[in-house]
């Protein structure tokens, strides 16, 4: 037999039974997740409020929707009560918010505020924008917000005007 014969007959016979015994463990394909094994359902009677923080925003309820608003990326309702304000501070991160009920107000420093009802939308440029948020008095306000890290209030300490 010549090498050349014995190489054809290897490429021929004993490449293919090799790469078939490689793929015959016992490991098996996953198959992909459908729709409705994706679905999330979430009636509005199941969310899960807790307290943001007691010591710095009495009264103020967070229920995480996706991810965890105290440890990273996430989407959550935030509900403040009526009449709650927050003196100047800033946040870390972007928030994408909309509001779902009540009328958020929120002023800039150094600028008007502006008031926001159900359907509005805004994005608050996290690092060093600046700004009051209060809820007006009439009702409670509810508001979803999504952001890439985690949720933080930087309060701005006026007298020296850095914030902590």
């Amino acid at each position: 037999m010549s090498a050349r014969y014995v190489v054809t007959l290897v490429i021929t016979f004993a490449l293919p039974v090799a790469v078939l015994a490689q793929g015959s463990g016992t490991a098996t394909a996953k198959p992909a997740p459908t729709a409705e094994s994706r679905l999330v359902v979430m009636p509005a009677n199941d969310m899960k409020w807790t307290d943001l923080d007691p010591s710095g925003a009495p009264g103020v309820k967070v229920a995480n929707l996706w991810g965890n608003y105290a440890k990273g990326a996430f989407g959550a309702l935030f509900k403040l009560p009526a009449g709650f304000a927050a003196p100047l501070h800033t946040h870390t991160y972007d928030m994408k918010v909309v509001i779902v009920s009540g009328t958020y107000i929120q002023a800039p420093e150094g600028k008007p505020e502006f008031r926001l009802g159900p359907g509005s939308y805004f994005m608050q440029p996290g690092g060093k924008y600046r700004h009051t948020t209060t809820c007006d008095k009439a009702s409670d306000c509810v508001f979803l917000v999504e952001s890439k890290g985690p949720f933080d209030l930087k309060m701005v300490n006026v007298g020296k005007g850095t914030t902590k």
